[in-house]
């Protein structure tokens, strides 16, 4: 299937193009690599008190992360009052926000970028002034905005293989180790609300030959491990205790984000994770977004966004959820840089692959329904 390219905004800012293919060094479109507007001066130290600010973020440890070195710092820099509501996926967050009316209910949401393309296309989101996000002109000039402008660049978020240490002495090569029948009752999955049980299918269909978007196919084939599943992966916490247990060999599409500290001490945990896969790994920028109904006032939502992308906040976030940053500028540490499991922007491969962000916009729903179908 041919690329798609998201509409570029009207400020000047072209939005990123996301390709099906496996080459995954993005190109940037004409506009993209271009100086943002002069921005004025915005700071995350300005003196908010008494002002609040409401997010709706993830309820696992990547949201914890959030609280922890995105809100909490700037509530102490700025005297403004962060309100966090978690919830535990990118569709409950679309659900909510749907489900709102219009009434003014969160100033700030942190999603999966599917989530923003709905959004935005159903009219919910305000496009943020990017002239008060002075930080977004460290930010590498393909990950700056999308869904048309609606969203803004937080974190790059990658998903392969999780494996046991134990079972395997090298990394799996392939998503067709999961079909192997030596792993028969000790296998996990996605959750089928999860942006990562959209990368299963995609995946699925390309280690069948095809673009990925073969969806009959690949559920076809994803028929064969319903009575191997052990368990989906809505708790990683419980995920670590089953791989600590070695009562799990093998999952994915998920992503390490979940397990960075299971990952440092493999001899305890027993976990493993992988990108280098025949069929690829997954990567997607995560948006931070606004909807158009808001409680909070512009200038504190403005400093909040622009905070995200703090060079030392990209930093630290990348070492705690071993998520990408975006922020070329960001100050990590040396282990950071060195982790395999954190992908840099720089990094991104031929195994990379991008979703077209519309197409998986436009089949979620129903691929949701029909993995539901086929693995319960």
């Amino acid at each position: 299937m041919a690329s798609k390219q998201e509409s570029s905004n009207p400020t000047g800012v072209s939005d990123v193009k996301y390709s099906l293919t496996r080459r995954g060094l993005l190109k940037a479109s004409a506009g993209a690599a271009a100086a943002l507007a002069a921005p004025s001066i915005v700071s995350a130290s300005g003196n908010f008190s008494g002002k609040e600010i409401r997010l709706l973020t993830w309820s696992d440890n990547t949201g914890l992360a959030i609280l922890e070195n995105i809100a909490k710092p700037f509530e102490e820099m700025t005297g403004a009052k962060v309100i966090a509501d978690r919830t535990g996926s990118t569709s409950e967050m679309v659900a909510k926000l749907r489900a709102s009316g219009g009434r003014a209910q969160y100033d700030v949401i942190t999603l999966a970028g599917v989530g923003a393309v709905e959004l935005a296309g159903d009219g919910l989101l305000a496009k943020p002034d990017l002239n008060q996000l002075p930080n977004l002109a460290k930010v590498d000039p393909r990950f700056r905005t999308g869904a048309d402008g609606h969203g803004i660049g937080y974190l790059l978020w990658t998903g392969g293989l999780i494996y046991n240490t134990k079972t395997f002495k090298e990394p799996p090569k392939s998503y067709a180790e999961m079909w192997e029948a030596n792993h028969a009752g000790r296998l996990f999955m996605p959750p089928a609300t999860w942006t990562d049980a959209l990368d299963t299918i995609f995946a699925t269909g390309k280690m069948l030959g095809g673009d990925g978007t073969n969806a009959d196919d690949a559920f076809a084939k994803l028929s064969e491990l319903r009575r191997n599943i052990l368990t989906f992966g809505e708790n990683p916490a419980q995920l670590s205790e089953l791989f600590r247990s070695d009562a799990l060999d093998i999952g994915g599409v998920y992503a390490p984000a979940f397990f960075a500290k299971e990952l440092a001490n493999p001899e305890q945990s027993n976990m493993g994770a992988t990108y280098d896969v025949e069929e690829g790994f997954f990567a997607d920028l995560m948006y931070t977004i606004m909807p158009k109904a808001k409680p909070g006032e512009d200038d504190v939502v403005h400093a909040f966004i622009n905070y995200t992308l703090d060079a030392k906040v990209q930093g630290v976030m990348a070492e705690a959820v071993l998520n990408g940053p975006i922020n070329q500028e960001a100050q990590m540490s040396e282990a950071a840089k060195a982790s395999p499991f954190i992908i840099k922007p720089e990094q991104l491969s031929d195994k990379a692959v991008v979703h077209d962000k519309s197409f998986i916009a436009d089949v979620r729903e129903q691929w949701i329904s029909k993995y539901q179908q086929t693995l319960s």
